[in-house]
């Protein structure tokens, strides 16, 4: 039995705590909570123990606190930090090294340069036993997740017959349970986007990927616009839907309006969350030109990551087998049946 602390209880450590407490391989030692809010009472009510930095125990009065963030990582074999983006490194540096305990981060640290928090971008689909030696592996984010699902399926299949992928990031402005960031009435974009480079790290550096990004205003799902070239004639669309049948975690749906359209379906059948984990192939939108596939999809946002998360934990803590640690994800996520209820409700017709 191996035990977990989830450093930080917001829209991913929040998720990653209450589904990994279902596993019967680890025990979830508790959770970190950096301000008193609600969020406090939730965790306790789930049977989570709560610590809390040292130098703010004071501001914890009102609370049943279990100790402080640095006894739990006492007692702890590996540190899922789910802290707010951009600590990473301070927590690597302060808190697990000194420990010498693993982590794994999340989407919005660095991976280069002075303060990277580790080498290597997980995947699961790509580089799933890459890390069965690290100590330090981050995960990546929804949209960089979502886009190895894509990627690899089709390099897998056809090689050095594309040429390049060439996508466009809509992205999501916030969480729909951020309520503190304001969805602004703006379209902006990210120069220099970091989701090319973190693709790369795990796809190979040679990936013929070129992106850009923008943030649009809604809080429902992130959509991709990705025209892949060939250096010939491009596949059908049949084929290309074909690729990706049985794919865990791509579903292929018709018909559906929006990104609301399928986060409200996932309500109506008692979603965790209302995340459907996976990603969304919009098939009627599929189009063929010449040498061109234009395929759009709709990426989970945060839920996307928190199965990945499950994989890698596997992986960092007992090196499973990868078709075991998949098997043991689908006993807590259910994302095969996820994937038929979606498929049936928004079917060709």
């Amino acid at each position: 039995m191996k035990r977990v602390f989830v450093n930080g209880y917001g829209s991913i450590g929040g998720r990653i705590a209450q589904f990994i407490a279902g596993d019967s391989d680890i025990e979830v030692l508790g959770v970190a909570k950096y301000s008193p809010d609600d969020k406090v009472n939730d965790a306790i009510s789930r049977g989570f123990g709560v610590y809390v930095p040292k130098n703010k125990v004071e501001q914890f009065k009102n609370f049943r606190i279990a100790g402080t963030i640095e006894e739990a990582l006492e007692k702890c074999d590996l540190v899922i930090d789910a802290a707010p983006a951009g600590t990473g490194y301070t927590n690597k540096k302060n808190l697990y090294e000194p420990k010498n305990i693993k982590a794994i981060f999340q989407g919005g640290e660095k991976v280069t340069g002075d303060k990277a928090i580790a080498d290597l971008i997980f995947n699961s689909r790509v580089n799933y036993e890459h890390a069965f030696d690290k100590k330090y592996v981050m995960q990546g984010s929804c949209n960089v997740t979502g886009m190895g699902r894509i990627l690899q399926p089709l390099k897998e299949k056809y090689g050095k017959k594309i040429k390049r992928f060439d996508a466009t990031l809509l992205r999501r402005w916030a969480d729909l349970e951020d309520s503190k960031t304001e969805v602004k009435d703006s379209i902006e974009w990210t120069h220099n986007p970091h989701h090319n480079d973190d693709v790369k790290n795990y796809m190979g550096k040679d990936t013929p990927l070129f992106l850009r990004a923008f943030k649009v205003p809604t809080r429902q799902m992130h959509v991709h616009l990705m025209d892949i070239r060939f250096n010939e004639t491009a596949p059908t669309s049949s084929e290309i839907l074909d690729l990706y049948k049985n794919e865990y975690g791509v579903a292929t749906l018709y018909n559906a309006k929006g990104t609301k359209d399928i986060r409200d379906f996932a309500e109506t059948i008692k979603f965790s969350f209302k995340d459907t984990n996976m990603i969304h192939i919009h098939a009627d939108l599929i189009e063929i030109q010449d040498d061109v596939v234009k395929l759009t999809y709709s990426d989970d946002q945060t839920g996307i990551v928190i199965p990945e998360n499950h994989l890698l934990m596997q992986a960092m803590l007992f090196k499973k087998k990868r078709e075991d640690a998949f098997k043991h994800t689908e006993e807590l996520f259910h994302m095969e049946e996820k994937k038929k209820l979606l498929e049936e409700h928004f079917s060709k017709k």
